[in-house]
């Protein structure tokens, strides 16, 4: 390449360059125009918003307050609830205990009383029933040998009873 070719070259590639630069001056003079005009709406919003930027500070300290009472009533509830809770746990296992002794006792009063109807049985039956059968047995005895001497002579055949049957 020959040198005027290169500095045409340059110098084409300098005005494009000083394009360039003229239009950003352009779209700079724009931004800056686009940011006062934005800065002018945005202005008379500003103590607006710093009003509700401050009542929303309070009211997120507030919240923040009413959450921590919140927690702390929970929390002396939950206390409340746990003692409650080992008071009946304590009432219900002294219960179990009473009523388990009660249980023992009334089965220790149970077998007493089922041992003494037993001994009052076995006392009555050796006591009066023995006898009984005893004198009911000399009874009969009497009474068979009364019979047989009030008849005199031996039954015959005809006029035997079951039990002398067995013996025949």
């Amino acid at each position: 390449m020959s040198e005027t070719t290169l500095l045409y070259v340059m110098t084409a590639f300098v005005i494009i360059s000083a394009i360039a630069l003229v239009v950003q001056a352009g779209m700079l003079a724009g931004i800056y125009k686009t940011t006062k005009s934005l800065q002018e709406a945005i202005n008379p919003l500003l103590p607006k918003v710093e009003s509700l930027v401050a009542k929303a500070t309070s009211t997120v300290e507030q919240s923040s307050l009413q959450i921590s009472e919140i927690t702390t009533r929970a929390n002396d509830i939950l206390d409340s609830t746990k003692r409650q809770m080992a008071i009946m746990e304590e009432v219900v296992g002294d219960a179990a205990a009473r009523a388990k002794v009660q249980m023992e006792r009334v089965e220790l009063v149970l077998d007493d009383t089922l041992s003494r109807a037993h001994e009052t049985v076995a006392i009555f039956h050796d006591g009066i029933m023995r006898p009984l059968r005893e004198v009911n047995g000399i009874a009969a005895g009497v009474r068979a040998a009364v019979g047989a001497l009030g008849r005199g002579n031996r039954p015959t055949v005809d006029r035997a009873t079951s039990d002398e049957e067995m013996f025949i």
